[in-house]
């Protein structure tokens, strides 16, 4: 073992997430340094999730539980010090220590394995994983409903991919784009129209999905791309999802026509991926989907996947998506993260690495998205520090890579 590559101490703190919510923080130190680490923390959460346990209680397993027993271990060795937290919790969905608690110390730790390695963190995780680094194209937040907006619109999330050629163009296109958007929604709703929701995305009173859609569509006209931006929408149907109907758009919806609403939204509309289009319970209708539209564009599973590989082997089984929405905090640990993302990878799947509602400065899923080879990462809008966190990292990764 290099003698740097010990670890001396582990210890955890409370700190705020975005929302001003506690979340944990965990600083890992070795002979080499200090290595920190914190997790965010879902608004929109599935229910399959492994356990997030509160803050105070998180930074209390870290302390006095767990933490102590990870002295001494190696932190070249992720696989190896992530079996045993799991050993430890000893539950299926980490309820016991919680997700978040074991998640910022596996984070924490490759972070430091990066450092001994003498290598950039992505270039680590793509060591470790056995992956191509490539980097992912960024999926940029433009309006937010659902729970993340003012309640008018029932889709939680509009993005829009930019068909450029590299990151640091994809991102400035979509940023041009943004600020267009608000400017639209100012004139025409008043300034109140640019509040932003908690991932920065624009929240005007629109009731309507198509509304939504071609302010979109005539802001990026008016920037002179109109050809040369995909739209992503999140639906996050499990949050209007009641006794077996969708109650959407102020009407009550059966699977059969909240499929049929897709499938023209899809004519009219350059839409290459649609995340959760139903709800978490309903196996049926990604099923559906995916068969009617799933050799067009991808069908994401978030809520009803949750970064878990025994459910993303059942959706490949079943054939109910053909997309994966990769959030380490649903699963627990660094390499459960990575096994899950590579087992999608092999089959033909398209992955795209997300941050949380509740999120943190921290940028390790920016390394994370490049090291894996991922399709894409959701980071949210241009604005709000812990956002563009991830894409500033993303831009100086670029620069590496070149």
């Amino acid at each position: 073992m290099n003698k740097n590559s010990k670890i001396k101490a582990v210890k955890a703190r409370e700190i705020l997430n975005s929302r001003g919510i506690p979340t944990i923080e965990v600083d890992l130190i070795t002979n080499q340094g200090l290595f920190r680490a914190s997790v965010p923390s879902g608004v929109s959460k599935g229910k399959y999730e492994a356990v997030e346990k509160k803050a105070k209680i998180a930074v209390n397993n870290v302390n006095k539980i767990f933490g102590p027993k990870l002295k001494g271990k190696d932190v070249t060795c992720q696989k190896e010090i992530d079996n045993l937290m799991i050993k430890l919790d000893g539950t299926k969905n980490k309820s016991k220590l919680g997700a978040n608690a074991i998640l910022a110390a596996s984070m924490a730790v490759c972070r430091a394995g990066a450092a001994v390695s003498k290598t950039a963190l992505w270039k680590w995780i793509s060591e470790i994983a056995r992956t191509k680094a490539v980097l992912p194209a960024p999926c940029i937040l433009f309006m937010e409903g659902g729970l993340h907006g003012r309640d008018d619109l029932d889709i939680q999330e509009f993005m829009i991919v930019s068909q450029t050629s590299s990151f640091k163009e994809k991102l400035r296109l979509g940023t041009e784009i943004y600020h267009i958007l608000g400017a639209t929604l100012t004139k025409k709703y008043g300034k109140a129209a640019t509040n932003v929701g908690i991932e920065g995305g624009f929240t005007p009173p629109l009731k309507k999905t198509r509304e939504a859609l071609d302010l979109i569509m005539d802001s990026s006209k008016k920037a002179g791309c109109r050809n040369k931006i995909k739209i992503i929408l999140d639906v996050a149907a499990t949050s209007f999802f009641q006794n077996g109907k969708y109650r959407f758009e102020k009407g009550i919806l059966n699977r059969k026509e909240l499929l049929a609403f897709y499938s023209e939204l899809c004519q009219r509309y350059p839409i290459i991926a649609i995340e959760d289009p139903f709800a978490e319970v309903d196996l049926e209708g990604f099923q559906k989907i995916t068969e009617k539209l799933g050799r067009k564009i991808t069908i994401i599973g978030d809520d009803f996947l949750v970064t878990n590989i025994q459910r993303i082997k059942e959706a490949i089984n079943k054939k109910a998506c053909n997309g994966l929405v990769l959030k380490p905090n649903q699963i627990g640990t660094v390499s459960e993260t990575i096994e899950a993302a590579k087992y999608a990878l092999k089959n033909k799947w398209k992955v795209f690495v997300k941050h949380r509602g509740g999120d943190t400065c921290d940028d390790f899923i920016a390394d994370l998205a490049v090291g894996l080879g991922a399709d894409g990462i959701m980071a949210g809008a241009p604005a709000r520090g812990e956002r563009v966190a991830k894409y500033n990292r993303l831009l100086r990764i670029e620069e590496e890579l070149k």
